[in-house]
């Protein structure tokens, strides 16, 4: 790898002299290679990927940015992001991580109710990003129950009929999607700064003990849809919940469509990773059709 030559970008964007002394590989994640960058006096993290895939970092970076913007939650900062021969590559700012506290996950709970406060006056965003390795669509609407059955579930329906997986499957996930309007009778969501990816394995404990937020794949949407994949793989604590709610209370209704959400997340994994979440997307598809009978 031309550790060189990314060391010349760090310099250019960061205005200052940074050699390389030593770079390590990390272990984690499915999708790109990670690399902490040692120079003299400062770490940079590094991901790398093919060089056709730099749309993903720079989408990546904007959403980063986006999330600094509203000095709420903590990220790590992106410094540079670019291609040098065959591979893309992302900078961000390295971080020492410690341990999770209760004082820890309050704090984010108040911190990710002020980014939902973040708002827009149109659901998606100014680009596309990617969930996971997938591409995911955002492109920008007034009328939320349209925007995710268009794309957001029709989406990823049409990528499991794609790759193999039809018969219940299909015929339930298309009867949801044309009554998606009675999961919203009552509630009318806000467009709200949404992380997008936000999982346990999406969240670290620096130093400090801040809890600190990565790998977003950002769009304006419903807040809830953020708060239902902090219960779909578990990780957070009631403390986290309950500091969310003191900020800002939930919509009573949350409670079934935390379901409705992470059906989206569950549909995307059964096109990533296989057959085994088809089980679970069946019985969450037919879950939801059964609220609306």
């Amino acid at each position: 790898m031309n550790w060189q030559a990314i060391s010349q970008q760090i310099e250019s964007v960061s205005r200052q002299p940074f050699n390389v002394v030593s770079a390590y590989r990390l272990s984690g994640g499915d999708i790109n290679s990670a690399f902490r960058l040692q120079g003299a006096d400062r770490s940079y993290f590094i991901k790398l990927n093919g060089a056709d895939l730099l749309a993903m970092f720079e989408a990546e970076f904007a959403g980063l940015q986006e999330l600094a913007k509203t000095q709420s939650v903590r990220i790590p900062a992106p410094v540079v992001c670019g291609k040098t021969g065959e591979n893309s590559f992302l900078v961000l700012e390295y971080l020492e991580f410690g341990c999770s506290n209760k004082g820890s996950e309050r704090l984010f709970g108040q911190q990710l109710a002020l980014m939902h406060q973040q708002q827009q006056p149109y659901f998606g965003w100014h680009r596309n990003n990617t969930i996971g390795s997938t591409l995911q669509i955002n492109s920008q609407s007034h009328d939320w129950p349209d925007f995710w059955r268009e794309q957001r579930l029709g989406l990823q329906l049409k990528l499991a009929k794609n790759n193999g997986y039809g018969g219940r499957l299909q015929a339930n996930g298309e009867r949801l999607c044309c009554d998606i309007s009675a999961f919203f009778e009552h509630y009318q969501p806000q467009p709200s700064l949404l992380h997008g990816d936000l999982w346990a394995g999406n969240t670290a404990v620096d130093k400090q003990g801040v809890l600190v937020i990565f790998d977003p794949a950002c769009y304006y949407g419903d807040r809830e849809a953020d708060l239902a994949m902090t219960g779909l793989f578990g990780g957070f604590s009631e403390d986290f919940y309950a500091a969310y709610q003191a900020v800002w209370p939930l919509d009573d209704g949350y409670v079934v469509r935390k379901t409705f959400y992470n059906l989206y997340h569950v549909l995307n994994h059964l096109n990533l990773f296989g057959g085994s979440y088809l089980r679970q997307a069946e019985s969450m598809t037919a879950m939801l059709l059964s609220e609306i009978r």
